[in-house]
């Protein structure tokens, strides 16, 4: 499993609930600029319409090779493929209020392209410091160790 780009800020902006693992669809040109890691999650979300969870904001770089037949917008929306017990699901709790859902990883699953999307809740600012908090001490109890060591 290789994995290709990850959304670093939502684990700091959001509580991970559930993940899910869902397919994407792509086209071509697309598949093979994300395996040359030119993709990018930042500014990235998800939302269910009609039944269908559809990514929004994923820049694809475009291929440089490709033809002229390839779409041209970097950052269209690209429909996502889970099963329907998992979009209920997931709409149920989306429909709560403070859930959203979130894309955390695009990875290689064999010669899949993968996304892992996740239900969370959104951190207030004093849930923030405590994490900075102690992700600093463990920083520090690893320190500790490696000259004890």
């Amino acid at each position: 499993m290789k994995t290709v780009a990850t959304n670093k800020s939502a684990s700091f902006e959001y509580f991970i609930e559930d993940k899910f693992e869902a397919g994407i669809v792509l086209e071509g040109s697309e598949v093979k600029s994300i395996r040359k890691n030119n993709c990018s999650l930042a500014d990235s979300f998800c939302f269910v319409r009609k039944g269908e969870v559809t990514l929004k904001n994923m820049h694809i770089a475009v291929y440089d090779k490709s033809g002229a037949f390839n779409t041209r917008d970097s950052r269209r929306d690209r429909r996502l493929l889970l099963h329907k017990s998992e979009i209920a699901k997931i709409v149920g709790k989306v429909n709560e209020k403070g859930y959203t859902l979130v894309p955390l990883k695009v990875y290689f699953k064999d010669s899949l392209v993968k996304v892992e999307v996740a239900l969370c809740r959104g951190k207030h600012t004093y849930d923030k410091k405590q994490s900075l908090k102690e992700k600093d001490l463990k920083r520090e109890a690893d320190r500790r160790i490696k000259e004890y060591v």
